[in-house]
């Protein structure tokens, strides 16, 4: 990211891109569980549908790139005309700022999972005797 644009609308499709990761991201969190085992310690563990969400979300950024300089790029053109937009840094912007809001999204998930599993509010997998949390590792 080298600059930030802000004429026309490049800052409603850059606080889209912040929207599209924190709707994305808290998607994906509904799908990776947070367990607390018999030592207290706290995991998550992403299974198929975990995957095929960050698999889905990857390509679709991947095929984005590739398709607005190959397939619909005049479509692209024409959209950022239409809707006032300053050009390829916005889309740019756009998609840095969704990759971190993803990643934002997630800390702030876990750490309320594990705020959650060490405070009791959910029972601990294998574990009525409620242990302490003492980290959150991703699996």
């Amino acid at each position: 990211m080298h600059t930030l644009p802000i004429d026309g609308n490049d800052p409603s499709l850059q606080v889209a891109g912040i929207g599209t990761g924190i709707i994305c991201r808290l998607v994906a969190a509904a799908l990776l569980p947070a367990h607390r085992d018999a030592s207290g310690e706290v995991y998550t563990k992403g299974g198929i549908g975990y995957a095929l969400v960050w698999t889905v979300l990857s390509a679709s950024r991947v095929l984005f790139a590739y398709g607005s300089q190959h397939w619909f790029s005049e479509g692209i053109v024409r959209f950022s005309i239409d809707y006032k937009l300053s050009g390829q840094a916005v889309y740019s912007n756009a998609f840095v700022f969704m990759a971190l809001a993803m990643v934002l999204t997630r800390t702030a998930v876990l750490l309320d999972k594990r705020r959650r599993l060490r405070d009791g509010q959910t029972p601990a997998a294998g574990n009525t005797a409620g242990h302490q949390a003492s980290s959150v590792n991703t699996h």
